[in-house]
């Protein structure tokens, strides 16, 4: 047997598969406690996001549908309880079903040349992806059928077949109609903070 089988052989134990490496890494992240590379984010409860959204609709009772669209994106409700989060999300659909599509892209255009004008509009690009992905197109709430049972066994459904798709079909709508405006405005790189983005709406 020459010398190269004897070391090959010899080489061949499994031993080095038993050493943990990133142990010895001082930038490992078993070194360090990975929750501090996110900021805490402050608790908002359902009485403080009912404030906001009264505040919100006043302001578009009155007119001022670029503030009610800032209000909104302004405080967006990062760290809530579900219902809380829903609620913000069917304001912020109200604000944008409220804006003419004339309007859309100066008021656009405005808040992303703001001071912070590039995270609202991120804020806002993560409302309609969640909007588009199903989450409270019809206000948040998961449409009720009132069934009636007749005699044959059949339930009859009380009202029309696809009148919900309508109204989600419309809101969705919006929505891309929005989408198409932001990424006019800010560009793709929306797109990408906001799919990479830890913070969720």
């Amino acid at each position: 047997m020459s010398i190269i089988q004897q070391h090959t052989q010899a080489s061949l134990s499994d031993a080095w598969r038993t050493i943990n490496i990133d142990a010895l890494d001082p930038d490992s992240s078993q070194n360090f406690d990975t929750s501090t590379l996110h900021p805490p984010l402050p608790e908002i409860g359902e009485a403080d996001v009912r404030q906001l959204n009264a505040q919100v609709r006043q302001l578009l009772r009155g007119g001022d549908s670029e503030g009610a669209l800032r209000g909104c994106l302004e405080s967006p409700v990062y760290n809530g309880s579900d219902s809380a989060k829903d609620s913000h999300m069917q304001t912020v659909v109200e604000v944008l079903q409220s804006i003419k599509a004339s309007e859309m892209t100066p008021m656009l255009q405005r808040i992303y040349g703001s001071e912070g004008g590039s995270e609202l509009l991120d804020v806002l690009m993560k409302y309609l992806y969640k909007g588009m992905s199903g989450g409270s197109l019809a206000g948040g709430r998961t449409p009720t059928r009132n069934l009636t049972p007749q005699a044959t066994g059949f339930s009859q459904i009380g009202s029309r077949p696809g009148a919900v798709n309508e109204s989600m079909g419309a809101g969705m709508s919006v929505l891309l109609s929005w989408h198409e405006k932001v990424v006019d405005v800010a560009g793709l790189g929306s797109i990408e903070r906001c799919m990479t983005d830890w913070r969720k709406v």
